[in-house]
This record gives C-alpha cells, sequence and structure tokens, in this order.
C-alpha cells in the first residue's frame, strides 16, 4: 500500500533543491560568459566615452596682518574679526554666487573653447593657438558651436551649422540679456583675417593669435558661448573647507576635465578675494580721505580770505607796534582758540555720525573718527563694526536671496548702532564739560585784550581768526597723510601657502576599475537571476530524483535522446546506449512477468500524461526489442484520436483498428508487416467520430484474444491518461502498464494523475519510464546514470561510437537544414 505524502505533490514542493540549482547555473555558464562579455564591452564603451576628470587643490592661509603704522589715533584699520570669524567668512565668500560671478566675469569662463575628439568635445581651454576678444555690449551667438578652422596663419574661416533653423538666441553678457535674431537657414561660412572684427546679427567677436602660437594651420576648433548663470553655478561648487589642525588654513579643491582651468580659477578665485579683503580694510582710509578732502578744499578758500584780511591790516602799520604788549595775549587766545576747534569738531562729528545714525541706512561711507580727533576706543571699534557689516550687506545683496539672511545683519548693526549712540551721548557730555571751560579762559583773556589799544585789539582778533584756520588747515593735511600712509601699509590677510599648479597626474576619474567591477557583478547576477526565475518557475520533471520525491510507482527505466531522425532508433542503431536502455526495460518487464508466472502472450499498455511525452517513440523501440529477440510482436495503435504509429514504418492508416472494431475488415485483413523482422503493426485506421465507445466494445476484446493466438507481445498504443479516458477502458486488457514521462518537458503535477489512478486501482503493475533523458547540468542533474546496467564499461566495443561534432559543424549543421 501506497504511503500517502507520495502522492501529496504540494509538500513535495515547498523544499528548494540548492545543489540542483547550482549544477543548472553551471548549465548555463554559456549565458553566463555572454553577459559578462556583453557587460565588459559596455564597460569598456563607457570608459572610453567619457571625459578624464581631474583633481586640483590650493592651500591658503588667514593671518591678522596688523598695521605697522597703528596707534589710537591712527585707527582707520577695517577689521573682520577673529581669525575664526575670518575663516568662515572667507569659506563662505569664497561660495558665494556674487563672488564667482567676479571671478567668472573677469575670467570669462563662459566661453568654451572645445575640439572634436573621438567620442566627444574635449575642453582645449588653454591648448588654443587662439583667443576670442568680445564686445560684451553686443549679442553673441548663444549656446551653439561655432567652427573655426585655421586656412593659413593669417586667416580663417568661420562657420555654423544653423540646419533648418532660420532663428536663433543672442546673448549680451554686459546685462545678460537675450533676444531672438533671425540667421540663414544651412551653414553659414565666411573667411575673415586674424584680428579682423566679425560684425554679424548674432556674432560680434575677434580671433586673436596668442604670441608663443606655432603650426596651427589647417586645426579646428570650436567656440560656445555659454549661460553665465549656468556657469557660475558650476564653478559655485568648490570645495573650500577649513583645516582641522590648522584653523587658519583654507584648502580649495576643484575637479574638472581641464587642468589648466582649474589651476586658473582657483588661483584667480583667491586674488579676487584678496583685493575685495583689501579694498575692505582701505574703507575706513578712503572714506577718511575722501572727507578730509572736502574740508580742505572748503578751507583754503577761508584762509586765503583770512591770509588776505591780516595782509590788509598790517598794511603800512609798524607790525613790531602792534605786537607789542600784545603777542603773548595773542599766543595764548590762539592755543584756547585751537582747543576750542578740537572740542567742536568732535561735538560736529558726533552730531554729525548721529544725524547718520538716525537718518541712513547705508553706512559703508562713514569717515573714521581720528578724523574728528576722537581716540575712544569704543566709538571707534563700534564705527568700524558698523561699516564692516553694512558693506558686507552691500555685497551680498547683490546675490543672496535669503531674506533671513539679511534680517540677521539688520539685527547686529541694530545692536551695534544702540550700543553707538550710548557711546556718542555719553562722549557729548564730557564734551560739553570741556566746551564750558575753554569758553571761560577765551572769555578772561578776551577782557583782558579789551584793555589794549583799539588797532592792536584789532590786529589780535585777525591773528586769531588766521592762526586757527591755518592750524586746522594743518593738521587736516596731517590726518590726510596719515590714512594715506595706513592705506598703504595695509596688506590683506589671505596669503598663499600652496598656489595650485599642474604638477602632471591629479586623475580622479572615470574610475574604470569600478566600472568594470560593476560590470562584473551585473554580468554575473543578471544571468543568475534569470537562472534562479527559471528554477522557480520550472515545474518539470528533470531528473530521476523529481520522480521519486513525487511517486512511489517504481522507475522502471530511464530513455536518453533520440539519436536518429525518425523513431526507429534501436533498428537503425542497435548497438547504441539508447538501445541498450530499451533492452534493460525488456530484462526488467521479463523479470516482472516471471515473478507474476505469466505465461503465453505479454500485453503491454504504453501511456502518458499529455501528448509529446514520447509515447508513440517508446512504443515502437520497445516492441522493435522484443521482435529483435526472435519473439512475434505487434503494435497496437490505440491512439484513435492521433494517430501517428505507421508513418515510421512507411505504411499507410487506410485501414487499421477501427475498420476491425466497425466488422469493416477481419484482423489479418488490418495486420500490416513492417521491414523489422518478427515486428508487425496494426494502426489506428480512419479518426472515428466516437472514439471512445469503440475501444469499450466486445469487439475490442475480440481483437485482443484473436492476437494472443499469432503473437508472443501486444504493444498497446493508447492515448495520454491526463487527456482522455481511453487508456483506463484497456488497463484490464494489460499484464503491465509503462507510464512514460519525459524530461523538461512532463510537468510535475502531472504524476498526480497517475498516482489517483494506480491509488483507486484503475491502473495496475504500472511502471514509469524517464524519455529524453540529457545528462546534463541544466536540468541540475550532474551524474551520470549508466545506460544497459554498464556494458561496454570496460571497453569490449559493445555500443557504436558516436562522435561528437564540433562546435562549427554544428553551427553549418543547423544553417543548412534551415536553408
Amino acid at each position: 500500500m501506497l504511503d500517502t505524502k507520495d502522492f501529496n505533490f504540494f509538500e513535495s514542493q515547498n523544499s528548494f533543491d540548492f545543489k540542483g540549482f547550482l549544477l543548472k547555473i553551471v548549465g548555463y555558464w554559456k549565458w553566463f560568459v555572454l553577459s559578462l562579455l556583453f557587460a565588459f564591452f559596455f564597460a569598456y564603451n563607457v570608459n572610453i566615452r567619457k571625459e578624464s576628470v581631474y583633481g586640483m587643490e590650493s592651500l591658503i592661509v588667514v593671518e591678522d596682518q596688523n598695521n605697522p603704522f597703528f596707534t589710537s589715533n591712527t585707527s582707520l584699520v577695517f577689521n573682520w574679526g577673529g581669525t575664526s570669524d575670518k575663516v568662515q567668512t572667507i569659506i563662505t565668500t569664497l561660495k558665494s554666487r556674487s563672488h564667482n560671478e567676479i571671478v567668472v566675469d573677469k575670467l570669462q569662463y563662459y566661453i568654451k573653447y572645445l575640439k572634436k575628439g573621438e567620442y566627444y568635445f574635449q575642453d582645449v581651454y588653454g591648448e588654443t593657438p587662439f583667443y576670442v576678444e568680445i564686445d560684451k555690449t553686443k549679442g553673441q551667438l548663444y549656446g551653439q558651436l561655432i567652427n573655426i578652422k585655421f586656412l593659413s596663419p593669417s586667416q580663417y574661416q568661420l562657420s555654423v551649422d544653423f540646419g533648418e533653423a532660420t532663428s536663433a538666441t543672442i546673448m549680451q553678457y554686459s546685462d545678460l540679456l537675450s533676444n531672438p535674431v533671425n540667421v540663414p537657414g544651412g551653414e553659414f561660412k565666411k573667411v575673415y583675417k586674424i584680428n579682423e572684427q566679425v560684425t554679424l546679427p548674432f556674432l560680434n567677436l575677434k580671433v586673436i593669435i596668442k604670441p608663443d602660437a606655432y603650426e596651427y594651420t589647417n586645426q579646428e576648433y570650436y567656440v560656445r558661448f555659454d549661460d553665465f548663470n549656468g556657469t557660475v553655478a558650476n564653478y559655485k561648487g568648490i570645495d573650500v573647507s577649513a583645516d582641522l589642525k590648522a584653523l587658519s588654513v583654507v584648502r580649495l579643491q576643484m575637479e574638472g576635465s581641464n587642468k589648466y582651468r582649474l589651476v586658473e580659477y582657483l588661483n584667480t578665485t583667491v586674488d579676487v578675494l584678496r583685493k575685495i579683503q583689501l579694498e575692505s580694510k582701505n574703507q575706513f582710509a578712503n572714506n577718511t580721505i575722501a572727507f578730509i578732502d572736502s574740508t580742505l578744499r572748503e578751507m583754503e578758500g577761508q584762509i586765503k580770505e583770512a591770509e588776505n584780511e591780516l595782509k590788509e591790516f598790517r598794511k603800512g602799520k609798524n607790525i613790531f607796534e602792534l605786537e607789542d604788549g600784545g603777542g603773548v595775549l595773542s599766543s595764548k587766545l590762539s592755543n584756547y582758540d585751537i582747543e576750542k576747534d578740537a572740542i567742536d569738531r568732535k561735538l560736529a562729528y558726533y552730531n554729525l555720525l548721529k544725524n547718520y545714525l538716525d537718518k541712513t541706512t547705508d553706512y559703508a561711507k562713514l569717515p573714521a573718527p581720528a578724523v574728528a580727533g576722537i581716540d575712544d576706543p569704543n566709538v571707534v571699534s563700534n564705527v568700524a563694526k558698523l561699516i564692516e557689516l553694512s558693506s558686507e550687506r552691500a555685497r551680498m545683496s547683490y546675490s543672496v536671496k535669503n531674506k533671513g539672511m539679511f534680517s540677521d545683519f539688520d539685527v547686529k548693526m541694530e545692536a551695534t548702532k544702540k550700543v553707538l549712540l550710548e557711546n556718542i551721548a555719553s562722549s557729548k557730555s564730557a564734551l560739553a564739560l570741556d566746551l564750558s571751560l575753554i569758553k571761560r579762559n577765551i572769555a578772561k583773556a578776551e577782557g583782558e585784550a579789551s584793555l589794549l589799544p583799539e588797532n592792536k585789539q584789532e590786529h589780535i582778533k585777525i591773528t586769531r581768526k588766521y592762526n586757527l584756520k591755518d592750524r586746522i588747515y594743518s593738521t587736516f593735511l596731517e590726518k590726510r597723510s596719515e590714512a594715506e600712509i595706513v592705506k598703504a601699509a595695509n596688506i590683506s590677510d589671505i596669503k598663499f601657502l600652496d598656489p595650485a599648479k599642474d604638477l602632471g597626474g591629479g586623475l580622479r576619474g572615470p574610475k574604470t576599475s569600478v566600472n568594470y567591477i560593476l560590470a562584473a557583478m551585473f554580468g554575473f547576477l543578471l544571468p543568475l537571476l534569470v537562472v534562479f526565475v527559471i528554477t522557480l518557475l520550472d515545474n518539470s520533471i528533470n531528473t530521476t530524483d523529481d520522480i521519486k520525491k513525487l511517486t512511489a510507482i517504481p522507475l522502471i527505466g530511464v530513455i536518453g535522446k533520440k539519436n536518429t531522425e525518425n523513431n526507429l532508433s534501436v533498428f537503425e542503431k542497435p548497438k547504441s546506449p539508447l538501445a541498450e536502455s530499451f533492452r534493460a526495460i525488456r530484462s526488467s518487464l521479463q523479470f516482472m512477468y516471471k515473478k507474476q508466472q505469466k505465461d503465453g502472450t505479454k500485453i503491454l499498455m504504453l501511456t502518458s500524461s499529455v501528448s509529446g511525452e514520447g509515447k508513440t517513440f517508446c512504443s515502437i523501440n520497445l516492441a522493435t526489442v522484443f521482435a529483435l529477440s526472435d519473439k512475434k510482436t505487434v503494435i497496437v495503435g490505440l491512439d484513435l484520436r492521433k494517430p501517428r504509429i505507421f508513418g515510421d514504418f512507411n505504411i499507410d492508416n487506410i485501414t487499421g483498428v477501427v475498420n476491425y472494431l466497425i466488422g469493416q475488415k477481419t484482423i489479418d485483413e488490418v495486420i500490416q508487416k513492417t521491414h523489422i523482422p518478427n515486428l508487425d503493426v496494426i494502426p489506428s485506421g480512419p479518426i472515428p467520430p466516437n472514439p471512445s465507445e469503440l475501444l469499450m466494445s466486445d469487439a475490442m476484446g475480440e481483437m485482443i484474444e484473436e492476437l494472443k493466438t499469432k503473437y508472443d507481445y501486444i504493444v498497446l498504443d493508447t492515448p495520454p491518461v491526463g487527456l482522455v479516458s481511453d487508456a483506463l477502458e484497456l488497463a484490464h486488457f494489460c499484464d503491465a502498464t509503462l507510464y512514460v514521462t519525459r524530461q523538461g518537458f512532463t510537468k510535475k503535477g502531472m504524476l498526480s494523475v497517475v498516482n489517483d489512478k494506480h491509488k483507486r486501482g484503475e491502473l495496475h503493475n504500472v511502471s514509469i519510464v524517464f524519455n529524453g533523458f540529457q545528462n546534463k547540468a541544466k536540468y541540475g542533474y550532474g551524474y551520470g546514470y549508466g545506460y544497459g546496467y554498464g556494458y561496454g564499461a570496460y571497453g569490449e566495443g559493445y555500443h557504436d561510437d558516436v562522435k561528437s561534432k564540433s562546435g562549427w559543424k554544428k553551427v553549418l549543421e543547423k544553417l543548412k537544414k534551415n536553408s
């Protein structure tokens, strides 16, 4: 009795055969080789079509460069804060859009110089024998290749292929305005001289040859005008970072396809920053000089007027007599006047500063407090801080769109302004006391002077006026000189430690090794995934182990793949392994008959699950094996719906089983001889409308009985049990039933059909034949299966020698067949 688990198909499907999967991978080795070859070929083509990427870097150091002429009275140095603040400010500035716009505009990097390579246009900036000079106020053809071919050392051909377009876009780089313009369709060509101005509706430039250019005749280059903002955005991605070990050191790094551009940009961006930073440091001095210059221009007339008045008064008078008795008093009054003027200038500066703070928001042009003789460190530092914040805000207003950042600046400026107003109030209070004291001293001295003669009093008055103007003028000249000295002595806080330089190398990409590694990975994984999917979806019987797992019905034999064009494999190649496998089945059947003590004629039925599993092939060759052993054998074609057994014997199907069953012909009239000794065939005959009823009729039993009297073996070729029930109606005539399965064709679920039939007793003495077996790893079957139980294993030459054809011969043979 069979165990019920042997018929449980679904239970057997729950386990995954890893060994079979690995063997199947080996079986599809060609897929893996082809996939890897394709992947490596693809990676190779990607690598050769990618531009080389280089990396360049430079190092700068940020230091506190104190002005050697700095004193409390000449505090005109612009202050960026401590070193750490400076570093962060510099990093932010180098990455800002406004700064990179200045650099890109200076270097004109929106003009691309290209040369056509094998796979792409190469950036040859710095390597061309020429450069173009453009008028930024005039339009340039935007985003299109302009071909420049040198015909001679003094001439070149300019060409543009517009294709079918009749309009193009031009860009004015002075204001970044773009406008459409009409262009001639097709290709525009024109010859120009070197240094000749090109004036076209879509192009305004001049080609200038570099001084070191040579042998450029017949050389061909391309120029393209790109988007300014897009170019800035590319260079805005510069990598700027502070060194973790030395916070004052800043590292600048860039990557690109042109090393000359990288080196030039890294060095220029630092030079531009140094210039801006130095200008910021000189802001105090420039404001002071501008303020003093305006004051001196105003005072020149006043001094000249006072000088003329003094000369006019002294004209015709004795100077010694005028100065006698009043010289000391005049000197004292002059000193008091100078002291009073210094206080008045300070108060005037404070009033001006307060009015400026109350009514203005741009503090970048504030003059230094030192211009008025103010040396209060609180006032000096706060004014410097306010100028710094105001200048920085003005610079960022051109590039920064983040309103929150402006709010931060406004909060800082408002806080500084509030502190500065408090400083002004306290300083003015102190100056008011000093002013009242000096006024009392002046009043006392003037009282003394009033006792002098009238002409001497007038002389003292005029002299005081002139001395005051002259002293003020001299003081301003001294302050202006100090400001000029401070400005000249100022140096940038940014210094190059290591400027960018092309020393060869610097290659960063493309990372060809990574591409090849990825190609190897995907080239292996893709077929692996396909094989895995095939394995999961493969529900076919591929090995004898599959049969053993799915059923307890015994496996009587394994049949190899057909080695002939027709089904007569045993007769045509009687010594082949395939013929030996049928003999092995014959031996097993004879053992079975002997065990059953079966004498007389043996009836053998062959069936299968569906068509195409080799049932007819097995019937013919098994009958041939019996016939070649001198046993009278007949094959009865009982597959009335799809008769096909007659074709291999070159006989017709006009008369057969159907004619006998309906009483048209006798048994001898339907039996047909074959060219194989001892083997006869009864074909199916014409296809009837009621095949099942004919096979169930009494005439069928009568035919079997008549055949028993004539033959030793009767082989019944029946329809598949998985499709129709005809074979089940014939099972009671048979001594044994062979259920044919085929490797890679029969579905595992089909065995449940024969399991059920056998379990219910509808099929008895049933055995399974495994047909079409190939010992290939792709079926997950990596070990040999001995056909014929080892005959010829020791070289006796029992089997026919089968020479395997070479690969190219197989290809030629397939081509011949297809043709």
